[in-house]
């Protein structure tokens, strides 16, 4: 099977971070998901974005958990076309008739804290919207990962950091992975092998990669078979796959 392709934040490195003409023109391309992360508002709205602070990449300062949805609304995201932070509202809407599916991140505060009864809030969001059946969850914290289990129904899966992933190793990632019967990893391309691959299928556990934003790690992604490559670049990306997988037919 072919490695799927995600849309990080709507494809950083080609519209800006988390930019709503990005995640647009991610809604049209030929990629199987669209990964974004969520954080509440003070007033108790949903907003797609990656930081927990406005401060790295938009005009505003301040935390998001702290700020009503009319003051984040008012930043600018840094190289966009002067655009706002999306709502999971407004998102939903832009992917609701396509075939695209959602990679939703849930983040914690700027301590690194999860956000209290936040897990429900954006499930039934997606939900009402018509998306949830179309969404997988990932996080890097397992907590929230076990909420997510605990919450829902909907596949989950675990990010694991290069530190992590040098901390404890492959062996003792998966070994937690079944402990807390969690069905798929995420690890940094760059520490994504065949060693890693071959330890994950022998363990029924599924093995994706994240931030393969050259051309060489996106080959490399689809070469060990990875189940989903999150990219910045998803135009470069669709373009290699299909390169990737024409030339493999030849040979």
């Amino acid at each position: 099977m072919q490695t799927m392709i995600a849309s990080h934040r709507g494809g950083t490195l080609e519209y800006g971070d988390s930019t709503p003409s990005g995640f647009r023109a991610t809604a049209g391309m030929p990629l199987e998901q669209v990964e974004f992360d969520v954080h509440p508002t003070a007033d108790g709205h949903i907003v797609v974005h990656h930081d927990a602070t406005m401060d790295r990449t938009t005009d505003r300062i301040g935390a998001l958990g702290d700020l009503t949805l009319h003051e984040i609304k008012a930043a600018r995201i840094n190289y966009s076309k002067g655009e706002s932070p999306l709502t999971l509202d407004e998102l939903c809407s832009i992917y609701r008739d396509g075939t695209v599916g959602f990679r939703c991140e849930i983040k914690a505060d700027q301590n690194g804290i999860p956000y209290q009864s936040f897990i429900p809030n954006v499930a039934e969001t997606l939900a009402r919207e018509g998306m949830l059946e179309k969404t997988v969850f990932s996080a890097f914290y397992l907590e929230i990962l076990q909420e997510l289990k605990r919450t829902q129904e909907r596949p989950v899966l675990w990010l694991i950091s290069p530190q992590l992933h040098r901390q404890l190793g492959i062996p003792e990632i998966i070994s937690i992975a079944r402990t807390n019967a969690i069905p798929e990893i995420g690890v940094n391309i760059e520490l994504l092998d065949e060693r890693v691959v071959e330890m994950c299928g022998q363990s029924a556990i599924e093995i994706g990669c994240w931030a393969a934003h050259s051309v060489p790690q996106m080959t490399k992604a689809f070469a060990l078979g990875a189940k989903v490559m999150t990219t910045d670049r998803p135009s470069v990306a669709l373009r290699v796959r299909d390169e990737f997988y024409r030339d493999t037919r030849a040979s």
